[in-house]
């Protein structure tokens, strides 16, 4: 009787995602549906179709939306995915991602069920996401920052908002100049879109090359910028230290190989690489602004002005001088992502705020 009348309060939850939260929040969402799995609740889970599910959605029911991906065929899709909703029962839909709020909120006005809003970036208030006043029972954000900026921009649900830290797991010592005989890698993640955001850190990196340091660099990213930075590199000669990558590449294994994390330009929204780069023990040089909750200076970073070709020199040598420093840094950011970022506090806040919803 007693686990009869916990399956009935299991919650049965559906998770909406677009194409681009599961590229940047893959790792995120392998840990919250495992998490689920674990707690035993119900998951289905909806994605843009010709997406590879097994590797990245264990344990959930994938529904593919949209079914017509041609324009005009919104409402068609909305109604299709509702209906194969009603099959599966939900109790509570969690939208993951802001692109996602409109439909989301149409699916819980259609299946009479209450919602979760993911919201990862500052809004405008100009702009103002389409938030339902009687079935968005919850807004989570990641960051204090993301949660000031949502109460500021959409007062009257300021009492909604909710701040759940995504979690990662940390590794037991720092990869940051691990091996002493190894060259170091200094590794950044940016899009491609806007070229002159990387003028002054490719320039410091070129007077790194001039002053004798030895190192490689990896750019990770994507946009239509792509060859005017390919352009730039070979204009400062350096093609044969930066290599660029594509953002389809598995993170992990990508962040693993570096020494030294570079955020080159305040992100107005919550950067998953910067805490997965973090989790694995490299030092951290980033600037302020925007989404920055994991910037601690002097604690889990050294931090620059984007601005200031000295200030991001500066920066750059120092760790690179002193890796010892460098390597105290990363250790003070595992610390700080154990005591902030933990898996299983994530997931266990993620299943309350289903719990307390799922009698709404």
């Amino acid at each position: 009787m007693g686990s009869e009348r916990i399956k009935e309060k299991s919650p049965r939850v559906v998770l909406i995602a677009s194409e681009g939260t599961i590229c940047e929040y893959s790792t995120f969402l392998q840990h919250l549906l495992v998490g689920l799995a674990d707690a035993s609740i119900p998951v289905a889970f909806v994605c843009p179709p010709a997406w590879d599910k097994e590797s990245v959605f264990p344990a959930a029911e994938v529904i593919e939306h949209p079914v017509f991906d041609i324009p005009c065929m919104g409402p068609l899709n909305t109604r299709l995915l509702a209906e194969r909703l009603i099959r599966f029962k939900p109790t509570v839909l969690h939208c993951l991602c802001e692109s996602k709020a409109s439909v989301t909120r149409q699916l819980a006005h259609r299946l009479d069920v209450p919602y979760v809003l993911a919201v990862n970036a500052f809004q405008r208030r100009w702009k103002p996401l389409p938030v339902s006043s009687t079935h968005c029972a919850k807004i989570v954000v990641p960051a204090q920052s993301v949660a000031a900026n949502i109460a500021g921009a959409q007062p009257r649900f300021s009492d909604r908002i909710e701040q759940i830290n995504i979690g990662t797991f940390v590794t037991d010592t720092a990869v940051c100049f691990s091996e002493p005989t190894q060259i170091p890698t200094l590794m950044t993640t940016h899009r491609f879109d806007h070229i002159d955001e990387y003028e002054n850190l490719l320039g410091v990196v070129r007077h790194l090359l001039i002053d004798g340091y030895e190192f490689m660099m990896v750019v990770v990213g994507v946009g239509r910028g792509d060859r005017q930075l390919w352009k730039l590199l070979a204009a400062l000669d350096l093609l044969h230290i930066v290599t660029l990558v594509p953002r389809g590449m598995p993170w992990h294994a990508l962040l693993a190989s570096g020494d030294i994390f570079i955020r080159p330009r305040p992100r107005c929204s919550f950067d998953p690489q910067l805490l997965e780069a973090m989790s694995l023990g490299a030092a951290v040089a980033a600037c302020r602004g925007g989404v920055d909750d994991l910037i601690v200076e002097d604690q889990t970073a050294l931090v620059f002005d984007p601005n200031d070709e000295l200030s991001i020199l500066r920066t750059l040598r120092e760790f690179l001088d002193r890796r010892e420093r460098a390597r105290q840094m990363a250790e003070n950011s595992l610390t700080y992502l154990r005591e902030n970022h933990s898996v299983s506090r994530m997931i266990a806040a993620t299943i309350q705020v289903y719990c307390g919803i799922h009698t709404w």
